[in-house]
């Protein structure tokens, strides 16, 4: 393994330590400021810049004499039954930045009560599956993917769980087959600007027209141990979406279609903090008329 791998390769690890973790950000700031002999003001940039900010994540805190319901509520004026589902779950941890829910329900909710089929990349500690659960209903057939065999013991809980890769396409394939299709796919799995596109490519001419496509976390793509930066050639945002864009427009210019797979089943993108959401329906070529 080179240096350079072995560096991005530790602060995945921390940063994945930290995010599901949050109470270790400050011990973890001692530990590496104690043994690297760093200051304290350098430690957000921890073996070098444009490497993965150590981001002290309690910036982002919500307001704790409000509650999270409250915080949610308030912060996006949003009444919506979401918030009540997320800040009451019990037993199997969720993390969700609250900017989501209300989101979630504004795209999701015309579909909830019905059978639908949900696929949600990364299951974690199962919180997210329960929440799902408890959103759509009993009717709606609900299936995680993970690449941690310890996410086996959820299987069977709040929904199905099949343990494989998310660049895996005939893991990817089988699990749509076993779903009898898909409406709807969240990808919250690796994060990584490698394996986001590969699972966007493989599911999306999967999902049924009228269905969606989201994916977030999307904050990854500005750090390099996740394969991005600002405005690299490597971000999801300069690349793919940028793409899908283009391709969107692609009658009013002549350089073609740089992700047909998806653009020509794409009307709609669209981008929120750290969330994007694409449209599932066939595009129709575009016409005008004048009527005086």
């Amino acid at each position: 393994m080179t240096e350079k791998r072995l560096e991005v390769t530790v602060l995945e690890a921390l940063n994945h330590l930290i995010s599901n973790h949050p109470q270790l950000l400050a011990p973890m700031y001692e530990i590496v400021h104690d043994r690297l002999g760093l200051p304290k003001n350098e430690l957000p940039y921890v073996l070098g810049h444009n490497r993965i900010p150590l981001i002290d994540i309690h910036q982002f805190d919500y307001d704790r004499q409000l509650g999270v319901e409250m915080d949610i509520r308030t912060k996006y004026n949003y009444d919506g039954i979401l918030a009540r589902i997320y800040a009451e779950n019990k037993g199997c941890l969720v993390h969700k930045w609250h900017q989501y829910i209300p989101l979630y329900d504004r795209y999701f909710g015309p579909y909830r009560g019905k059978k639908i089929r949900f696929l949600e990349i990364g299951v974690s500690k199962g919180g997210s599956l329960q929440m799902w659960r408890k959103y759509f209903g009993d009717e709606a057939i609900i299936y995680g993917i993970d690449l941690d065999p310890e996410c086996a013991k959820l299987d069977g809980q709040a929904g199905q769980v099949r343990i494989g890769s998310q660049t895996d396409l005939q893991f990817l394939a089988s699990v749509v087959d076993e779903m009898g299709g898909v409406d709807i796919v969240l990808d919250d799995g690796s994060h990584h600007m490698d394996h986001i596109p590969v699972t966007l490519k493989a599911l999306f001419p999967k999902v049924s027209e009228g269905g969606l496509y989201l994916i977030e976390d999307l904050h990854t793509a500005y750090w390099e141990s996740f394969g991005g930066s600002y405005r690299s050639p490597t971000n999801f945002f300069s690349t793919v979406i940028q793409d899908l864009i283009d391709d969107m427009h692609h009658w009013y210019h002549k350089d073609g279609q740089k992700r047909p797979e998806v653009s020509n089943f794409c009307p709609g993108v669209h981008i929120h903090d750290s969330l994007v959401v694409l449209e599932k329906q066939r595009v129709l070529r575009p016409s005008r008329s004048m009527i005086a």
